[in-house]
């Protein structure tokens, strides 16, 4: 979807069955296409890439559809897109077991949903990420990506922080209710493990090594993989401040794999060396 701070619009993608019937109750545009990898699955570039050409206004968002966002979300982008010019918020979401059709034609469906969550939810650790709000153009080049088979949602972050651009995150002050469930909606069945070791997740691994390609042979993906604690500012309910634990978050990364540390220091060493090396001269 896209949002500024006077008007929302938003759009699906897809022509599974029932995406046109939603689209047209919710009076959202409906993209029929979207670009797939071999097995099927959309691509998050392609995502990306056809919301910024659609959406009209300055900031743009991605909404995992298994999320319930409320006004403070809305609130919160609003007040950080008054803050910069250019940024990504990311946020934590909160587990909840949602047995029940939810009645959003009653006046209190909010007010329910948000009492499930906060007595039988779990706020969920900072790796998990399933929205994005962010400004028109900040991604403006990404890898084929496959959505829903990780990875894809940390390389964002990443890209964000390499940019130079700030990462708020909102926990603090948007309540995101993801609503549990297992992943029989893929092929992979329903625990997550079997699809993070499946061959399409290990693609999506690979490709998040794009500043450096040799980095996944080396074992050093996960110097891409950034979650929530990477963030490097935080909204609070009354201002926007510096998020220090970026550093530490950043630190243990590295110290915690001392192996990949290791080739790291020794990849420096030796460009170091090469470019220190004076060059030949001609005939010797």
């Amino acid at each position: 979807m896209d949002a500024d701070a006077s008007r929302a619009a938003g759009f699906v993608v897809g022509d599974d069955e029932g995406v046109a019937e939603v689209a047209r109750d919710l009076a959202v545009s409906h993209v029929r296409q979207v670009q797939r990898n071999r097995w099927g699955t959309p691509l998050v570039s392609d995502l990306f890439g056809q919301a910024q050409e659609i959406g009209g206004t300055r900031l743009l968002c991605y909404v995992n559809a298994d999320i319930i966002l409320f006004d403070d979300f809305m609130n919160a982008v609003e007040r950080v897109a008054a803050w910069q010019n250019r940024f990504l918020m990311i946020g934590r979401r909160t587990d909840t077991d949602i047995t029940e059709a939810i009645a959003f034609s009653q006046p209190h469906w909010a007010e329910q949903v948000r009492e499930a969550a906060r007595t039988r939810g779990k706020l969920q650790i900072a790796r998990n990420i399933d929205y994005f709000a962010f400004t028109r153009g900040l991604y403006p080049e990404m890898p084929p990506l496959a959505v829903g088979r990780f990875w894809w949602d940390n390389w964002l972050v990443w890209k964000v922080r390499s940019m130079g651009a700030p990462v708020v995150d909102a926990s603090e002050v948007v309540t995101a209710v993801h609503q549990n469930h297992d992943y029989s909606h893929t092929t992979y069945g329903p625990g997550k493990n079997t699809m993070m070791a499946s061959e399409e997740s290990v693609l999506n691994c690979r490709m998040i090594c794009e500043q450096n390609p040799e980095d996944f042979d080396a074992g050093l993906s996960w110097r891409y993989v950034y979650t929530i604690d990477d963030a490097t500012y935080r909204l609070t309910a009354d201002d926007i401040k510096s998020k220090p634990r970026h550093l530490w978050k950043n630190f243990k990364r590295h110290t915690s794999r001392p192996a990949g540390l290791a080739k790291l220091m020794r990849r420096g060493l030796v460009g170091t060396k090469q470019k220190s090396k004076p060059p030949s001269l001609p005939g010797r």
